[in-house]
């Protein structure tokens, strides 16, 4: 109980807190426009009438947080969830080549670590390349792969699933690449002199060792995979999905349906990191580990 009471406290109050500089902002930011509507209407409202009125903008320049949170309850919980404005159903769309991406980056990541682990040129040559590959803005990535999938009649799901993979396979390499080698000197050398094999020590010894590093890894390219098909929808056109979502607030500057869309996206994010760490936990005591 104290140990929740110890975490509940810092995370409230530092919610308070934004939640809090989110209204300064909102009324410093809605200001202009606000003046401008009561200067041709020829009205002079008091302090409260006015920051009331920079509080209720229709398209504001910065939604306060109530207005969020009304339009995030309504296109979540008051529509159907079949609906093209349903915020569940967006988020499902974009979940779906979330996973996909994720899978395949997870795959990839592993293999490449492998691969670099057990081949010294690998690890020579390839890892710098997979450095660089994360200096490119993803912004630019997206729309070429989209256009070249395109040309050779791939689209939809794939599209989207590959600039996630994009994003997600570097944490999960690097990460996974620490693992396998994290095994002490001393127990590879115990290892030898056990006379195992390279396959029985990368089973027995270094896998193992990997899996903490591979669910701390994955936490973070489970993010990045959201990401990753969020961007991805934003040059395909697409009608449906978080990233649809943007596109058609910032088309008819719909700002609070903009952060309405980010919110959604969040917490989708928090859940994904919340069921990777379940699982990291769940293999964690599978394997004989002891919470901590």
């Amino acid at each position: 109980m104290d140990s929740f009471r110890s975490k509940l406290v810092p995370v409230t109050s530092i919610l308070a807190g934004v939640v809090v500089l989110w209204y300064v902002f909102a009324v410093i930011l809605n200001a202009p426009f606000q003046r401008d509507l009561d200067s041709r209407a020829n009205q002079t409202p008091g302090t409260v009438e006015f920051i009331g009125k920079t509080l209720s903008q229709p398209k504001p320049t910065l939604p306060a947080p109530h207005q969020v949170a009304v339009n995030f309850f309504q296109n979540t919980f008051l529509r159907s969830v079949t609906s093209n404005r349903s915020l569940v159903y967006n988020a499902w769309v974009t979940l779906s080549s979330t996973l996909l991406g994720f899978a395949f980056g997870t795959a990839l990541g592993i293999v490449i670590a492998v691969g670099i682990v057990h081949v010294t040129t690998l690890d020579r040559s390839l890892m710098p390349w997979i450095i660089a590959s994360q200096t490119i803005p993803i912004l630019a990535v997206a729309p070429m792969i989209i256009v070249v999938l395109a040309a050779v009649g791939i689209t939809g799901l794939i599209p989207k699933a590959l600039i996630s993979t994009y994003l997600s396979f570097f944490p999960v390499a690097v990460g996974m690449v620490k693992g396998l080698r994290s095994p002490e000197i001393m127990h590879l050398d115990l290892m030898h002199t056990y006379n195992a094999s390279a396959s029985q020590t990368f089973w027995k010894l270094r896998v193992p060792a990997s899996v903490p590093f591979l669910f701390t890894s994955m936490k973070v390219a489970v993010a990045a995979s959201l990401v990753g098909a969020i961007v991805g929808e934003l040059p395909t056109g697409a009608v449906a999905g978080i990233g649809a979502k943007l596109l058609s607030g910032a088309y008819y500057s719909q700002t609070i349906d903009i952060w309405s869309a980010l919110v959604a996206g969040s917490i989708v994010a928090a859940l994904l990191v919340m069921v990777v760490g379940i699982a990291g936990r769940l293999v964690d005591r599978a394997m004989g580990g002891r919470p901590a």
